[in-house]
Order: C-alpha cells, then sequence, then structure tokens
C-alpha cells in the first residue's frame, strides 16, 4: 500500500521524514497518561480557582523528555516530531474533559443545589457530551485553520515548542527537570501542610491580626496558587487582589454593618459571604456577555465562507471524511438526549435544541479561541442559560444541563482546533489526530469523574475548602432565572445592578480607550475575587509579583522556565490534593 502524499502548506514549519512515525501505541498511550495527570489536577486547580490549564505543553514537554530518556538510557527507538504531536493531542483531550464535563461549573452548581450524581451517572454524562465539541472542530478545520489560517496561539506555540524541543533537547529535558522537582517539593509541602496547617495558613491572632483575618485577609503559603500567579501574570493578578480588597474589606463590611448580611461572615444563607456573591456573579456574566458582543466581527465571520485561493494544502489521503463528523454528532446528539432525560428528566427535544444552539456558539468560541486564544466557555453558557430561561422558566436544573452541554461543545471544540493548527504547522495527519482525540477524551472521563466524586464526598464543594467560583456563577444565575429577584438578600439589587455595569464598563473601555488598558482590571478576576476566600487572590497575587521580580532579575530564565516551574507546582498540590482527600475519607487529620 503506497504513503499518502503530502502537499507541504506554505506555513508549515517541519518537514516530515519518509514513513515518519506517527500514530504509534507508545504515543497515544504516553497521552493518555498524561492526560489523566491533567485532568486530576485541574479539578483540584478548577475547584478552587475558577480555571482549568490546557494540557498541550505540559503533554508535549513530558512526552518528549520521557522518551528521550529511555531512547538514550536502552537505545529504544527515538521518538518523532509528529509522535510528540500525537502525545499533545491525546494528552489535552484527556485534561479538557475536567471542564468538558462540566465538573468545575454546571455540575458542582447541580450539587450545591441539592442534586448529587453518582459516579455512573457522572460518566455516562461525559461520554454523553464529551465529543460533541470534536465532531463541531472537524468541519470548521478547513476554513478556520487552512482557508483562513487563523493563529491559534496556543496551538502555534505548542508546534514551534516541539520543533524547538528536536533542536534543542536539551532546553526541553531541563524544563521537565524543573517541572518535576517543583511539582515534588510542592508535593512534600502539601502533605506536611495537611498535618500541620499552622505552616500554610498561620493563624492571624499570632500577629494581632485576627479581625482582618476573619475577613480571609490572612496569610496563605500555596503552591497551587502561587503556581496560579505565575501563570495568570501581573494584569490578572493584579485584578484579584483589587477584587478581593473592594468586596471582601470595603462591601461586605458595609452590607453587614447595614443589616443587609447579619450573618456570620462566611455564611452564603445570611452572611456578607452571600451577599457579595451577588455583584461578583454579576460581574463575570456582564463581562463574558460583553466581550462576546463586542466581538460581533468575529461572530459575523463565522458564517462567511471565504474563496480565497489556497494552493497546497490538501493532505492526499489524510483527510477527515464527512461521514465521520456526521455520524459522530448524530451519535453523539442521541446520546447526550437519552442521558439527559435519563438522569435529568430532561424532554429530549430540549437537548436537542441545546446541541443546535451548542453547535453555533462552538463556532463562535472556535474563531475567538483561534483570534485572541480565550475560549469564552463561560459566555457561551451563559447565553443558553438565558435562552432556556424563557424556554424552560422555573426549571433550574434543565437551565444548567442545557448550557453544560454548550460548554462541553466550546471546550473541546476549542481544545481540538488548537491542537490541529499545530498538525497543520507540523504537517500531521488531521485523520490520526481525530483518532488520538477520540482516544484521550475516552481515557479522561473514568478517572476526572472519579477524582470529582472522591473531592464531593471527602468535602464541601463550594466551601473554603473548595470554592467552585465558577460553579457558584452558573448557579445564582440558574436561580435567578428561576426564581426570580425575590429570592435575593435585602438590597442585593444595586449590588447586582453596580457589578454589571462595572463588569460591560471594562470590556468597552478596553476596545475604545485603548490607552487605558494598561490600567483597566480584568472584570472576570474582579468577579471571581467577590467569590473565593480573600486569601486565594491575595496568594496568587504574590504569585505573579514572583513572576514580576523573576522577569526583572532574570528574563531569560523566567522566559525558559516560567510555565515548567508553574506547572510543576500546580501539579504537585493538585496530585497531593487527592491523597490528602483519601486521607481525610480515611478519617485522618491534622495532628496540631
Amino acid at each position: 500500500m503506497s504513503e499518502p502524499s503530502f502537499s507541504r502548506p506554505p506555513e508549515q514549519i517541519h518537514d516530515p521524514l519518509p514513513n515518519e512515525a506517527q500514530f504509534t501505541f507508545r504515543a497515544v498511550a504516553t497521552g493518555c497518561l498524561l492526560g489523566l495527570v491533567i485532568s486530576s489536577m485541574n479539578i483540584y486547580f478548577g475547584l478552587r480557582t475558577g480555571w482549568s490549564i490546557g494540557g498541550s505543553l505540559i503533554a508535549a514537554i513530558l512526552g518528549y523528555s520521557i522518551w528521550s530518556a529511555i531512547h538514550r538510557a536502552s537505545g529504544a527507538r527515538a521518538y518523532t516530531v509528529l509522535e510528540t504531536n500525537i502525545t499533545q493531542t491525546s494528552g489535552s483531550a484527556a485534561g479538557a474533559m475536567t471542564s468538558a464535563a462540566g465538573l468545575l461549573s454546571a455540575i458542582p452548581a447541580l450539587g450545591m443545589l441539592g442534586t448529587k450524581l453518582s459516579y455512573g451517572e457522572l460518566v455516562m454524562w461525559a461520554f454523553a457530551v464529551g465529543y460533541l465539541g470534536v465532531f463541531y472542530a472537524v468541519p470548521l478545520r478547513n476554513q478556520m485553520v487552512v482557508v483562513e489560517k487563523l493563529r491559534f496561539p496556543t496551538g502555534t506555540a505548542t508546534a514551534e515548542t516541539i520543533i524547538s524541543m528536536f533542536a534543542k533537547g536539551s532546553t526541553a529535558v531541563a524544563q521537565a527537570s524543573a517541572l518535576v522537582r517543583w511539582a515534588i517539593a510542592a508535593a512534600l509541602f502539601t502533605i506536611v501542610a495537611f498535618f500541620v496547617p499552622q505552616i500554610q495558613a498561620p493563624p492571624m491572632e499570632w500577629i494581632g491580626l485576627a479581625a482582618i483575618g476573619a475577613w480571609g485577609f490572612s496569610i496563605y503559603i500555596s503552591p497551587l496558587m502561587l503556581g496560579a500567579g505565575i501563570l495568570i501574570g501581573p494584569r490578572v493578578g493584579a485584578s484579584l487582589f483589587a477584587g478581593a480588597v473592594v468586596s471582601w474589606a470595603i462591601i461586605g463590611p458595609i452590607a453587614q454593618a447595614n443589616g443587609w448580611a447579619e450573618g456570620s461572615i462566611m455564611s452564603y444563607q445570611d452572611g456578607p459571604r452571600g451577599w457579595i456573591l451577588w455583584p461578583g456573579v454579576a460581574i463575570m456574566v456582564a463581562d463574558a456577555l460583553t466581550n462576546l458582543a463586542l466581538s460581533w466581527r468575529t461572530i459575523l465571520n463565522t458564517f462567511k465562507r471565504s474563496d480565497r485561493a489556497n494552493p497546497g494544502t490538501v493532505v492526499v489521503g489524510e483527510q477527515v471524511p464527512n461521514s465521520w463528523w456526521l455520524i459522530g454528532l448524530t451519535a453523539g446528539t442521541v446520546l447526550a438526549a437519552f442521558v439527559a432525560w435519563r438522569v435529568f428528566e430532561i424532554p429530549p427535544y430540549m437537548t436537542v435544541i441545546a446541541v443546535a444552539m451548542s453547535s453555533i456558539l462552538a463556532m463562535i468560541a472556535v474563531r475567538s479561541t483561534g483570534e485572541t486564544d480565550i475560549n469564552p466557555v463561560g459566555g457561551m453558557g451563559k447565553v443558553t442559560q438565558l435562552v432556556f430561561g424563557g424556554i424552560s422558566p422555573g426549571n433550574t436544573t434543565t437551565n444548567l444541563m442545557a448550557a453544560a452541554v454548550t460548554s462541553a461543545g466550546a471546550s473541546q471544540a476549542g481544545d481540538m482546533m488548537h491542537d490541529l493548527k499545530a498538525g497543520r504547522l507540523l504537517g500531521a495527519s488531521p485523520r490520526k489526530q481525530i483518532l488520538a482525540q477520540c482516544i484521550g477524551i475516552a481515557a479522561g472521563i473514568p478517572v476526572c469523574t472519579a477524582i470529582y466524586k472522591l473531592f464531593d464526598t471527602a468535602y464541601e464543594i463550594g466551601g473554603t475548602e473548595l470554592p467552585a467560583p465558577a460553579a457558584h456563577a452558573w448557579r445564582a444565575m440558574a436561580e435567578l432565572l428561576s426564581n426570580g429577584f425575590d429570592q435575593l438578600p435585602p438590597n442585593a439589587e444595586i449590588a447586582i445592578l453596580c457589578g454589571a455595569l462595572f463588569g460591560v464598563l471594562m470590556p468597552v473601555l478596553r476596545k475604545y480607550a485603548p490607552a487605558l488598558r494598561p490600567i483597566l482590571p480584568s472584570g472576570l478576576a474582579f468577579g471571581i475575587a467577590f467569590i473565593v476566600p480573600a486569601f486565594y487572590s491575595v496568594a496568587m497575587f504574590i504569585g505573579s509579583l514572583l513572576l514580576v521580580l523573576w522577569k526583572s532579575r532574570a528574563p531569560q530564565s523566567a522566559k525558559i522556565f516560567a510555565i515548567a516551574v508553574a506547572s510543576g507546582l500546580i501539579a504537585g498540590e493538585g496530585l497531593m490534593g487527592v491523597v490528602t482527600a483519601v486521607l481525610t475519607l480515611l478519617g485522618l487529620g491534622p495532628l496540631t
């Protein structure tokens, strides 16, 4: 059988060797195993911060480093560029299931409303929605990657990183070594802090600051939060800190002093924490929807076809057949409708409506990802929540899970397109990447749902240990659409209005007053600070300051190692968080 012939696209940065290994067992298996680590890490990270981490770069760097070490030690066949690409494809697919399955948003929001799902139900739901985004992405590849050549910054960075690793292998090994060393250090610190919590959170009474400590402004030493701060950078870090000061040091005390939130500070029912939640959610929702509205050109372009000439771009024999995505999307819709009806009693026609909306919104999300590297998963979900607030008023479960279909499609479609962009630049087979993505999803689902159930059993998701800020925003939106303003705490309507105006103003000023951009906060981060305890925001702010200091003292070192060190810190605490959850279920706890 003859090898497929490749016509080299002008933007391609790697010429595959004749018979270069690509879709191999070791490449897929390595990606899946690394993806399981990433998805486990993302559960803990996402439930604490509201964000998740893309796994492409981590999987590429570690996959290459592992097999380079094996090659040097045993003489095994050298890893190839295209195998590394398959590793990052399957690895990112498994890691993205944390977000695609709704385990950071809709599922914990449903739990806060009193509906707990079994492990089997979670797995069924994840399989039902996890593949929709892949089949949305397949027909979009030609237009957005081949014809328009959208940048997809993460996908481009991944391809360039893979090429640089093969050109300078020692740098990749050093990055992987740094990631592992900092992960081990973070893991050791986390397990010690589990038994001696005072080393992580020294009581503020020790230094005479119990009053501000009660409002969350306490010392909190967390490798995960420091790593998150390094990743998000100074602008977002400063936005979190400013949001924490405004919410927990100003608005919360005012609400309590005026009798609007008379309960204990951390009470959601009648305390300041439950009151300031509402303006925080308003900021997040308004920011997401305004950014979406300001991207009207992106939305318009999504539905335009480009007729520009595109010579030399066909990978003969490796195109993805239309039958793949047509059959896959049909099967996925049927499965989603069945599971939604069986588990959540949602009429099948409503799931079909949600899938139809999801296909359109996923196109918008993919274009946004391609142009800005920002996948507006939350904004897409909020649009669906608003629509289903009218279609099925008063039904919070339908509202949440219909939006979960949309966010799943946007999440996996964005991840798939980043991978396809990387593959395009490396001369990879899109057909093989689709297969690797599907296998990665199947590998990630049983693990990420099991880890979620573990945390859901050991802790109160939405509480202090795992505040789940994204889930609070989803729950609050569903309740507001279902029950109206009557269920709000006293005078929260004014706070919601002010928060919404702030959330609208920030994106508008960023777009139309570019001179102000350096001093404008991130609306999303500012709003999240209203929902998580203040010490989380402070810890991430300190991490972002460490990055600034690092760049000023050793810019080249920071450029090479910042992502690796941050990922190691997050992975170490995130994975050890799984261990501490097991210890908690076994009845073990602090020794002091």
